[in-house]
């Protein structure tokens, strides 16, 4: 089972009340693949069951013997869960107990209506606010952003290097009113660098990405080079040690897997199978020969959610992605 998939038996398992209360603490993202996640379990043996809340049964004894409440446990949990620069954010707001209304509300919103709302605004304003936003959903904003503002936003978000709380709290006003909002606050300043532009591109469909970055060089090739250095596509996973591409694997569906793998090349093919044991190898080979023809945006959406999976596991340490790699362990 995937994560979301096991998140999803837990709170099956919980019941609707309880299930309630545990989403209403997750970001939107999340809620939307959990809830993806459980439309599409089918049938749930018990012993899968079982094994998911004893699972999460010993996960959670693990964590509670370290002391439940300081700020040490706090710190790694969500570095865990969320990866560094995420928890960084997280943990500004936390330590000065404020909360952001406007900018977070965006994050419920489909890419074309945010797109609508920011599109008329200056260039640096829709830099600050999709670097606000999940790096997938802020290149699903860049998809719906006229063509010719798309690279100078990226490359502004490029080059983001802090900005003022007061500027962050005006703009966090601006689109609490939007949306009929109160009061509200926002502290951190840690938004946008090279690394934000690189994974924005990265979620952009194929093609796209080469287009905006070929403007960014022809702008400033020194920025174009760093942003590209940090890019990491499918095919670059050969680069992934042996340990790691085990560690992928065992995060990924073999349906996701198989799709994907359709469309990538031979030597990534041969890691995969590498990595897996024979008897497991051989039904993914049989599984790609009997498998009809796939759009190539299926093909192109199955690498990048893997590739949202290796990202996931890299922040946390547990692989590293070869060339540019090292930037997001």
């Amino acid at each position: 089972m995937t994560g979301a998939q096991r998140a999803s038996v837990l709170l099956l398992s919980l019941g609707e009340k309880e299930a309630a209360e545990v989403l209403k603490h997750m970001s939107a993202r999340d809620v939307q693949a959990i809830g993806s996640a459980m439309t599409s379990l089918g049938s749930i043996s018990r012993s899968q069951a079982d094994n998911v809340l004893d699972t999460f049964t010993a996960a959670l004894e693990r964590e509670t013997a370290l002391g439940v409440g300081t700020e040490e446990y706090v710190r790694r949990m969500l570095i865990t869960a969320l990866g560094e620069d995420k928890a960084a954010r997280i943990l500004d707001r936390i330590k000065l107990g404020r909360d952001s209304k406007g900018l977070e509300a965006l994050k419920w919103m489909e890419g074309r209506s945010i797109a609508e709302m920011i599109g008329g605004e200056h260039p640096q304003i829709v830099a600050i606010v999709m670097a606000h936003l999940d790096t997938d959903q802020a290149a699903e904003v860049l998809n719906f952003l006229p063509d010719a503002i798309r690279h100078d936003v990226i490359m502004r978000i490029a080059t983001l290097d802090g900005v003022q709380p007061s500027a962050l709290h005006e703009l966090d006003q601006i689109m609490e009113r939007r949306f009929a909002g109160g009061q509200s606050s926002f502290s951190t300043s840690s938004v946008g660098g090279i690394k934000a532009a690189a994974q924005i591109l990265n979620q952009l469909d194929s093609g796209k990405d080469t287009k905006i970055l070929e403007s960014i060089v022809a702008l400033d090739g020194e920025l174009g080079q760093r942003i590209q250095e940090l890019m990491f596509v499918f095919d670059d996973l050969i680069g992934v040690d042996d340990r790691g591409m085990q560690a992928l694997l065992r995060e990924v569906s073999t349906d996701r897997l198989v799709i994907a793998l359709k469309g990538c090349d031979q030597g990534v093919r041969e890691k995969v199978f590498s990595n897996m044991s024979k008897r497991a190898a051989d039904m993914l080979r049989d599984d790609l020969e009997v498998k009809g023809p796939v759009r190539l945006s299926e093909v192109d959406a199955a690498q990048k959610e893997i590739l949202t999976v290796a990202r996931r596991l890299a922040e946390q340490g547990q692989i590293s992605l070869g060339s540019g790699g090292e930037e997001y362990v």
